[in-house]
């Protein structure tokens, strides 16, 4: 199998393992040892751990999961040409990385939280040359597409790699919403997860407007609540929040 080098070892870092482990090799490289036993152990197999200082990243296929901010320090550290840098980091740019990593290509990765359970909707854009290898890489922790600019992973970073915590929010207003009503929130919770699910399989194949009108009957409990939803200006708050993640990541 081939060795994935992951720099760095956060949440993310451990999800795209997730999704890797049984498909490639995995090699960690951090800063602190104790970190790195904490991963491994979390991920549940044995795999080959390094000191940050002076790693050899010769001929390696790197995927770096630090912080944009850190990408200086990390960088000084390491020593060697790398043969393709995928990088996860929101906002920074494949000029940024190629200034401060010595490697042959860079790929820009915007995976999200359901790498971890073979699901992540992964945008890709980079050096087209490592396209194919990119797709098949992060093709093993979900779906995956490939951008034609920076701009358009840096918007798709905005709504696929943050929806997860959007949606979060949804789920749990909802849960909060039946319990209000009197619903045990067990009770609710269940539900709110079978609805979930069945969304999850029904958007694949339906556009949302069409979704929506076939579940909206005149005057009805939907209709209802929609009015309400947008009384509330839930749908300039999300498309808001879309603008904001943007603006964030570019600033990165």
């Amino acid at each position: 199998m081939q060795t994935i080098t992951f720099i760095g070892n956060g949440n993310m870092a451990l999800s795209i393992a997730k999704g890797l482990k049984g498909k490639y090799n995995i090699e960690l490289v951090g800063r602190d040892m104790q970190k790195l036993e904490n991963f491994e152990k979390n991920l549940g197999i044995s795999i080959s751990k390094h000191p940050l200082k002076n790693f050899d990243t010769d001929g390696k296929t790197l995927l770096l999961c630090v912080k944009p901010t850190n990408i200086e320090e990390v960088s000084r550290n390491l020593k060697g040409t790398a043969r393709v840098l995928f990088s996860v980091l929101a906002g920074s740019t494949v000029e940024k990385l190629k200034s401060n990593f010595d490697t042959h290509a860079v790929v820009r990765t915007m995976p999200n939280l359901a790498a971890s359970v073979g699901n992540s909707m992964t945008t890709l854009t980079g050096d087209i040359d490592y396209k194919e290898e990119a797709e098949a890489l992060l093709g093993s922790i979900g779906d995956t597409l490939w951008l034609g600019s920076e701009q358009e992973i840096d918007i798709a970073t905005a709504l696929a790699g943050s929806g997860p915590a959007y949606l979060a929010l949804i789920a749990e207003a909802l849960v909060d919403g039946a319990v209000k009503q009197g619903l045990k929130r067990e009770d609710a919770m269940v539900t709110m997860r079978g609805l979930f699910n069945g969304f999850g399989t029904l958007i694949q194949e339906i556009h949302p407007s069409l979704l929506k009108d076939s579940v909206m009957s005149p005057g009805g409990t939907t209709a209802a609540g929609y009015a309400a939803l947008e009384n509330g200006n839930v749908r300039a708050s999300c498309m808001n929040a879309i603008e904001q993640a943007y603006e964030k990541a570019i600033k990165l």
